[in-house]
């Protein structure tokens, strides 16, 4: 991260544009960056496990979003506290990227280089096969994810500010994090 970005909240948008819904990712961040003011840093990454983990150096919050294939209905959202428990290999092992997501937090888990904050955002992609777009499935869950990846941004400063003040930045999970709003397809527990 940039010195001036070291304090902000940073989201990053994982994918690949020419890989089908492999590009959500760069889709939700490319919304969130247009909605104007930045509420945080917004990256796209390609998904390489050392930038990644070099991306996210200094960041207070990190939220990351990528498309996953764990079984589960196509644009289903999936919401996990890498900072609470394991990413599940199985949500990235179609991946596109070298090292995957859930093989950087691991590794930086282990380096002891998480954030204090990491939450990841997983879209269950349908197509992961050349080609640009998103599948219908994973193009209607876009503005869903891009309103909960707001709130987490709302409920992250709003728990950050008095334990600022208090003697610095939390180190635990959310407290009042976004619940499940989209018909039951939310998934916490990585399954």
């Amino acid at each position: 991260m940039k010195p001036e970005e070291q304090a902000a909240i940073l989201v990053i948008g994982v994918g690949n544009p020419y890989r089908g819904d492999d590009s959500v990712g760069l889709a939700v961040a490319r919304k969130l960056r247009a909605q104007g003011p930045a509420r945080a840093v917004i990256r796209e990454e390609n998904g390489e496990g050392a930038s990644l983990i070099e991306a996210w150096r200094g960041a207070p919050a990190v939220i990351i979003v990528d498309a996953v294939q764990s079984g589960a209905r196509p644009g289903t959202i999936h919401r996990l506290d890498a900072g609470r428990q394991r990413v599940p290999s199985r949500f990235f092992h179609y991946s596109t990227h070298a090292f995957s997501v859930a093989e950087a937090v691991e590794l930086a888990r282990t380096l002891n280089q998480l954030p204090p904050r990491l939450m990841i955002y997983g879209v269950e992609g349908k197509n992961f096969q050349a080609g640009e777009g998103l599948s219908p499935e994973v193009e209607n869950a876009v503005p869903e994810v891009v309103s909960r990846v707001g709130r987490e941004l709302d409920v992250i400063r709003r728990n950050a500010a008095p334990k600022q003040r208090a003697g610095g930045p939390s180190q635990g999970a959310l407290d009042g994090a976004p619940s499940d709003r989209h018909g039951g397809k939310n998934r916490e527990d990585g399954r």
